[in-house]
């Protein structure tokens, strides 16, 4: 069996299954069925672009005890014997008859009891990577054995990280430290947003990312209308509020964290929502430990803005972080999530400005014992200025 991988020694994959065995036993499951990039990449470490193309699905199967089986299309079979997995079954894909179907339906046969039960993530922030059509006619030929929600056994082990885990975090973190530190380099005064964007990127590909999967940002005057939407060709003007937000991926793991930029001096609201975003973060630095519900965070964060003067906005003041972009759990008002020591996540403030503008603060920290560790490094607590 190799004792190595394509990211982390075999030994780091081996604890991840058997963590994952231990919850399926929790659960009642025979084997856990995995379809997701993330998944197979978590189990595996299968590292690819290749994800960017639907047109082929891919299973793990992972059985109660022992290694797992990987069942996967051709194009795929010399890559993961580059990782630790040692049962490989492949097939000719995309197969308009036989797309993995009968593969899959046998080796879940011969894993799983007539009366057992399989696994396979269907909750909150899951989806199924085949077709639907497919699935169904799988039910079909594994039947009696039934499929369970395994929502809860994938999530309770990915939400804790190791510290080879938090090691890569840190380091795609720095990544994005070292990107946001030449923004003044590009992002002047007359600069299409879209360029900004641009370049952003181009930094991020420079200080050592692989690729960079999500870039969100916006500017406007006095703040901006949302975080999400794609960057325009609109010149950077005095009084804009600029910020830049990145999901940068390095060795597979990302980091997720903005920064905001005053154009020119700042208005004294701008300055105030900023002081308050400032504030509310380090509130809850200070104060979130384990044993803490992910809504605990939430309040945090809200009434440290509160008492700030700031009115908050959004529904999601922060999440998981790891081999997604977003993971489990969310810090809203509703998650009821428990915080334990290892998780890794983003505290995300935002505050209203006026009608319609809004800022957007994050980090990214580690829980431990005592508290967070960032893993990004701390914005400066005076909002930078972009001078003409």
């Amino acid at each position: 069996m190799p004792d190595g991988s394509m990211i982390f020694p075999a030994d780091e994959y081996r604890r991840r299954i058997k963590a994952l065995q231990a919850e399926m036993a929790i659960g009642g499951m025979d084997v856990l069925l995995l379809t997701s990039p993330a998944d197979i990449f978590y189990t595996t470490g299968f590292l690819t672009r290749f994800w960017e193309s639907p047109a082929r699905p891919w299973f793990i199967v992972v059985p109660a005890a022992g290694d797992p089986i990987a069942i996967i299309p051709t194009i795929g079979a010399a890559l993961m014997g580059r990782c630790w997995i040692t049962d490989i079954r492949t097939w000719r894909a995309p197969d308009p008859v036989d797309d993995g179907v009968s593969l899959l339906a046998e080796a879940l046969i011969t894993s799983v009891p007539a009366a057992g039960r399989i696994g396979l993530p269907m909750g909150l922030e899951t989806h199924l990577r085949m077709p639907l059509a497919d699935y169904l006619r799988v039910q079909d030929l594994v039947a009696p054995r039934q499929f369970i929600d395994a929502t809860a056994a994938v999530c309770r082990v990915r939400e804790i990280k190791s510290e080879a885990e938090i090691d890569k975090i840190r380091a795609t973190c720095d990544v994005a430290n070292a990107a946001f530190d030449r923004v003044r380099d590009f992002a002047q005064l007359g600069t299409p947003l879209i360029d900004v964007f641009r370049d952003f990127q181009v930094a991020l590909l420079q200080a050592g990312a692989d690729w960079v999967s999500y870039v969100a940002g916006a500017a406007g005057q006095g703040g901006y209308g949302d975080v999400i939407s794609p960057a325009d060709d609109r010149p950077l003007q005095l009084g804009d509020v600029l910020m830049l937000d990145t999901g940068a991926v390095r060795d597979g793991y990302f980091c997720d964290f903005d920064r905001n930029f005053a154009i020119g001096p700042p208005s004294d609201a701008v300055r105030r929502a900023h002081d308050a975003l400032y504030t509310a973060t380090d509130v809850t630095l200070t104060a979130l430990r384990p044993g803490m519900l992910a809504r605990d965070a939430h309040r945090i964060m809200a009434e440290a803005l509160t008492r700030a003067g700031a009115v908050a906005s959004g529904g999601r003041l922060g999440h998981g972080l790891g081999v997604t972009l977003t993971e489990w759990p969310s810090l809203t008002p509703l998650d009821t999530t428990e915080l334990r020591e290892g998780m890794v996540l983003t505290l995300e403030p935002s505050v209203d400005i006026a009608p319609g503008l809004i800022m957007v603060h994050e980090e990214n920290i580690v829980l431990r014992a005592h508290g967070p560790e960032l893993l990004s490094r701390r914005a400066p607590a005076a909002l930078p200025v972009i001078l003409p």
